[in-house]
């Protein structure tokens, strides 16, 4: 599994790059899945999983915070709204396999688990991994 980390909106990961090219970076080895986690939220991270899903035969991953960082560097989102976004996620064919970040409790990743129990896997329409 590779995960990488968008630091803003820029789009770009940490080291620059953006998220078709993460993917052309790591499409040589071969994964069980390539996706994003922390930095941001679900929603946030949401039009990144979207443009990598569709870039990548591998397996997709998301493991956001919940939500951004309130002003005492703590999280609000509740377990039920990271849940509900995860369901906009695997409603949309995005993902293969989700959790949390920052932020996170067993609540929240409980929600998220049943959610992605309820869901069909994601199949890419990429045949190869290039």
């Amino acid at each position: 599994m590779v995960s990488g980390t968008i630091t803003d909106k820029s789009g770009r990961t940490l080291s620059g790059q953006t998220v078709e090219a993460f993917a052309i970076s790591v499409s040589h080895i071969p994964l069980l899945s390539i996706g994003f986690n922390c930095a941001l939220g679900a929603s946030q991270l949401q039009p990144y999983i979207k443009r990598l899903s569709k870039r990548t035969a591998f397996n997709t991953s998301v493991h956001p915070n919940a939500g951004l960082p309130n002003a005492f560097g703590e999280y609000d989102q509740s377990p039920q709204e990271i849940a509900a976004l995860i369901d906009q996620f695997l409603d949309q064919n995005l993902v293969n396999i989700v959790g949390g970040c920052c932020g996170t409790t067993p609540d929240h990743i409980r929600l998220i688990a049943q959610a992605a129990a309820k869901a069909k896997p994601r199949i890419s329409q990429i045949k190869t991994h290039a």
